[in-house]
């Protein structure tokens, strides 16, 4: 996660709509890993105790998520990539966990990456996306920018049976998603209620992320316990998305569904 990443507490009134039903399958699609987790893990996490199944698929390899100039990039991108499976079983998550390995910081909204997304997409089925709202303002990471083009780009391409048609014959069939769900919403029109036990799951998913903990997670933080301050600081967005939306705790998202 970078610094522009930060979750916004919605603001002005209250969202269009607050739960989605129960979807049969969700897949949800971050720049890097950490990002799902960060953005809908509490949601996720609620999904899967229901008994929703939940994919990953991580476009980037993550090896630019640290400030150590002395890294080993290789190591850490294996190292991200099991932190990552784990924080989808803390999350209670048992769908794919499908890492595209785009290098970190130079994703690209190509026609071949949106075929790769159309693939997954064709093969999971998902009921739901979660993805990155592509059309935010002031954003300053670009694979935040571009992970969010592909995800519309890829689910227009998985629905519509001339793109990328050899898919087809290798015996993917379209499939179209019931709702879309965009996290770091530019405007925020739907809520998702979860528990305390879901953001404890989220928290739980979070920490799991261990090479993102002091270089990124703790960078803001001026506190003795900083771990307990990371942790007060997400309770603290779950509670002001969930006053915006009259409940307890909440994620927020831009819900698109006529327009799949």
């Amino acid at each position: 996660m970078s610094p522009d990443a930060i979750r916004p507490i919605p603001t002005g009134e209250g969202p269009s709509s607050v739960d989605l039903g129960v979807p049969s399958s969700a897949l949800v699609m971050p720049a890097h890993p950490d990002d799902a987790e960060f953005q809908c893990g509490a949601t996720l996490a609620k999904w899967s105790r229901l008994g929703t199944v939940v994919h990953h698929l991580v476009l980037t390899d993550g090896s630019k998520g640290t400030w150590d100039p002395d890294v080993d990039q290789v190591a850490l991108i294996e190292q991200r990539q099991e932190e990552q499976r784990a924080a989808a079983t803390a999350l209670g998550s048992t769908g794919e966990v499908v890492f595209l390995g785009e290098v970190d910081g130079e994703l690209a909204a190509t026609t071949m990456l949106r075929g790769r997304v159309a693939a997954v997409i064709r093969q999971l089925r998902p009921a739901v996306i979660l993805g990155h709202d592509p059309w935010k303002r002031y954003r300053l990471h670009p694979d935040h920018r571009v992970a969010g083009v592909i995800c519309v780009d890829g689910i227009v391409a998985a629905r519509d049976p001339f793109f990328h048609p050899e898919q087809l014959r290798d015996g993917l069939e379209p499939h179209r998603p019931d709702a879309l769900l965009l996290f770091e919403a530019d405007v925020a029109n739907h809520a998702e209620a979860v528990t305390q036990a879901d953001l404890d799951a989220k928290l739980a998913a979070l920490e799991a992320h261990r090479s993102q903990m002091e270089t990124t997670h703790f960078y803001r933080v001026g506190d003795d316990d900083p771990l307990d301050a990371f942790r007060r600081g997400e309770r603290e967005r779950l509670v002001g998305s969930g006053r915006w939306a009259g409940v307890d705790l909440a994620e927020a998202f831009h819900l698109i569904q006529d327009q799949l």
